[in-house]
């Protein structure tokens, strides 16, 4: 199929299935008339900003992208875009884009969800959407809280949490969102942070240049329940030096004055060290073995003083969707069509009187 596309440089084998838009697009052409109601400050409108920004490079018609949510504060966000969209089933999200993209080439398709409706009753549903590769983008809100119903604790709360339902302290480990992408095999999982517009937009931008499951975790502030989680992240006094940006091809170095690196220790983990220190690792975002990536995945703030943002993996697999459309295109071909009922009744089956 050959499609002539207005698209800025985004393109991959499956996004080009999807018909382009007939001209340009601006962000006003993604906005849809519902008034956003999410608490103010919340760094959900900062994620709605970017996407309903970025969403025109796709250079597709808004009527071939679908946004699919599941339940929390950040599955309202189907109704803020003007494209199509649905309001699923809690953590039931993945499953719906894993029918939808594979019976509907011709749709780019996200999912929309939160710590908590993709992680607790969804966790099953995301697992499978990675392990298979389908075509599918997800974004995933990590504000390490329940929100919606007031302030619980979620998978990604740490240890301790002070919460309506954990009045003592939560005695739960908490998930490591993109660790357990890359246990799945996800091909594609990336971080980013709900304010930094312009790191998220090229995040982004990767992730619609993947063909297969792309999972992001983006930080979001919940201002109300859990304020402040990502501050040092973000606070211009320190971010330099607690981020270790992810590029492909680039020594693994950061800090305010570039003088901290990360290399792997004496116990196959990986550590901070000075910059000018032997053994300095190269981040590879596309090696094929993802157990640097999964290192990269287990430098957190708590641990090594330092958290990573970027791509961690990035690798060109056969997709869920296109296996299942050759099989039934190589089915058609050697069999036809077939009779539906001659399918269900055939074999092993019988009529009791």
């Amino acid at each position: 199929m050959t499609v002539t596309t207005n698209r800025s440089g985004i393109s991959n084998r499956l996004l080009d299935l999807v018909p382009a838009a007939p001209g340009p697009q601006s962000r006003k052409d993604f906005t849809s008339d519902q008034e956003v109601r999410w608490c103010p400050g919340c760094g959900d409108y900062a994620i709605l900003a970017t996407v309903q920004g970025f969403l025109p490079e796709l250079g597709i018609a808004r009527e071939n992208v679908v946004f699919i949510s599941g339940i929390g504060c950040s599955s309202r966000f189907p109704y803020y875009l003007q494209t199509y969209g649905m309001h699923s089933i809690h953590g039931r999200a993945p499953a719906i884009a894993t029918g939808l993209a594979t019976s509907r080439p011709d749709l780019s398709v996200w999912v929309v969800t939160g710590d908590g409706d993709a992680l607790s009753i969804g966790g099953n549903h995301l697992l499978h959407a990675l392990r298979r590769n389908v075509n599918v983008k997800i974004l995933m809100f990590n504000n390490q809280i329940y929100g919606l119903t007031k302030g619980q604790y979620s998978p990604t709360s740490e240890i301790g949490k002070i919460t309506k339902s954990t009045p003592y302290g939560s005695l739960d480990r908490p998930y490591n969102p993109v660790s357990l992408a890359l246990g799945a095999e996800a091909t594609f999982v990336a971080r980013s942070v709900d304010s930094d517009r312009a790191h998220l937009t090229s995040v982004l931008r990767a992730a619609a240049e993947h063909p297969g499951t792309a999972f992001v975790e983006i930080f979001q502030n919940c201002n109300i329940f859990n304020d402040g989680a990502f501050d040092t992240l973000k606070d211009r006094s320190t971010r330099d030096d607690v981020t270790l940006r992810l590029v492909h091809g680039e020594p693994l170095v950061f800090g305010a004055e570039g003088d901290k690196a990360i290399r792997r220790g004496d116990d196959g983990g990986l550590e901070v060290v000075s910059a000018d220190a032997p053994g300095v690792l190269v981040h590879n975002a596309s090696a094929a073995e993802p157990s640097q990536a999964f290192a990269l995945s287990r430098l957190t703030g708590d641990t090594h003083g330092v958290t990573p943002i970027g791509i961690f993996r990035n690798v060109d697999v056969p997709t869920y969707d296109e296996a299942l459309n050759k099989q039934v295109a190589d089915a058609k071909a050697k069999q036809g069509d077939g009779d539906l009922m001659a399918m269900i009744s055939g074999g092993e089956t019988w009529t009791i009187d």
